[in-house]
């Protein structure tokens, strides 16, 4: 029963409303999805839609610039942006002319690092990188500890951290936090409708542009190249500057496959490559192996990883059906493709980048003779261990 004594308790301040309509019309949104070819397609839009909707009452409701945190709104239940599976996100929001202390510990990550961004990710245009560097550039202690002081510059939005494992099975993550010198110790503001009204305002907004954001950012980039290639390694568009990566976009028959062929880099801490969905957001990385790293794919004899892209398995032996370097589909005759080099010793030219080839499943087998096969045991046994690595890190 309401409370008469009590403003708001007959349901009249109706705060949640932007929210509920927000929701709404991003469903609208993800069902006029243009790609969306099978019920398939649809129920991962869905899923994707619920990913959107975290990701806005966790910015939103965990915003606070007198208090300043990192936030993980980037994982397995809230993908976007053509997400890293190898990469824990972890998000600081920032006020201009404000003095911050990072402090952490180095985790044994192939790479952590750091990043400031203005402005954000819109439809129209991608968020500015204002500095990027990795831990190469910070004084650590025997433990891996460090510390640094950062002054947000003019137009500073967002310092983004990017811990980086290549791999799995050995690699372990450290710890970061952020504060503000001039607020530390102080009480947080009191709720008020107000601030509320806002927050549910903010997530509102959040949910309908972040996904026209990702609908739009793809075609600037992956889609503006010819289906079925792969860039030579630049910077990468609109994320980490201090990253090379190699982007692209495929659209196979059921009875096709992709061959991947890239030099294993040696002056790369770490170096992967990912399958990505027409939702421009990581495939499902934990119980199917849409990405891998050079420490978890096999290099042929000449230093060349070649890796199989293929909604089937490509071996071609019913015993031993998979091989260690394909790369699952799930599903998704069209995607989102892109490989990344981290951590470099030297800058990346074509010859380090990859090479294409569309051929016939059933060609795989004499293709690429020094892949081994493996059983449905063996494969399960690669499965069981991603599943693990994720249950580790991702923590959200």
């Amino acid at each position: 029963m309401a409370n008469p004594d009590v403003e708001g308790t007959d349901g009249s301040w109706d705060l949640t409303a932007p929210l509920r309509e927000a929701i709404a019309e991003g469903e609208r949104l993800i069902a006029a999805a243009p790609f969306i070819r099978t019920e398939a397609d649809l129920l991962e839009g869905y899923d994707y839609l619920a990913g959107r909707i975290r990701m806005a009452m966790q910015t939103a409701f965990d915003y606070d610039l007198d208090r300043p945190l990192f936030v993980q709104p980037t994982h397995q239940f809230s993908r976007q942006g053509l997400d890293n599976p190898d990469a824990m996100y972890f998000n600081a929001y920032l006020r201009e002319g404000v003095e911050y202390v990072v402090r952490g510990r180095r985790g044994t990550s192939a790479d952590l690092s750091f990043q400031v961004m203005g402005g954000a990710y819109t439809a129209d245009s991608a968020a500015t990188s204002l500095m990027a560097f990795d831990d190469r550039e910070l004084d650590r202690d025997a433990e891996g500890n460090f510390e640094f002081t950062y002054t947000a510059e003019p137009g500073a939005k967002t310092l983004i951290v990017r811990e980086v494992f290549c791999d799995w099975d050995t690699e372990e993550p450290g710890w970061i936090s952020i504060e503000r010198t001039d607020t530390l110790g102080a009480a947080a503001k009191p709720l008020t409708r107000a601030l509320l009204t806002k927050k549910y305002e903010v997530a509102a907004r959040s949910i309908t542009s972040s996904i026209r954001t990702w609908f739009a950012f793809p075609h600037w980039f992956q889609y503006a190249e010819e289906v079925n290639t792969l860039t030579t390694p630049v910077s990468t568009p609109g994320g980490l500057a201090s990253q090379r990566s190699s982007i692209g976009h495929y659209a196979l028959g059921e009875d096709e496959a992709m061959v991947v062929s890239v030099p294993r880099c040696d002056d790369a801490a770490y170096q992967a490559i990912q399958i990505g969905s027409d939702w421009y957001a990581s495939t499902d990385y934990e119980t199917h192996q849409t990405s891998l790293t050079k420490a978890q794919a096999e290099t042929d004899p000449d230093g060349v990883m070649r890796f199989v892209v293929s909604e089937q398995p490509p071996s071609g032996d019913p015993a031993a059906p998979y091989l260690a370097n394909w790369l699952e589909t799930t599903g998704h005759r069209t995607g989102s493709m892109m490989l990344r080099w981290q951590r470099l010793e030297r800058d990346l030219g074509p010859e380090d980048g990859p090479t294409v080839q569309v051929v016939k499943l059933a060609d795989v087998p004499s293709l690429l003779p020094h892949l081994a096969p493996l059983t449905e045991e063996q494969y399960a046994e690669r499965i069981a261990a991603r599943q693990r690595h994720v249950a580790r890190r991702m923590i959200s």
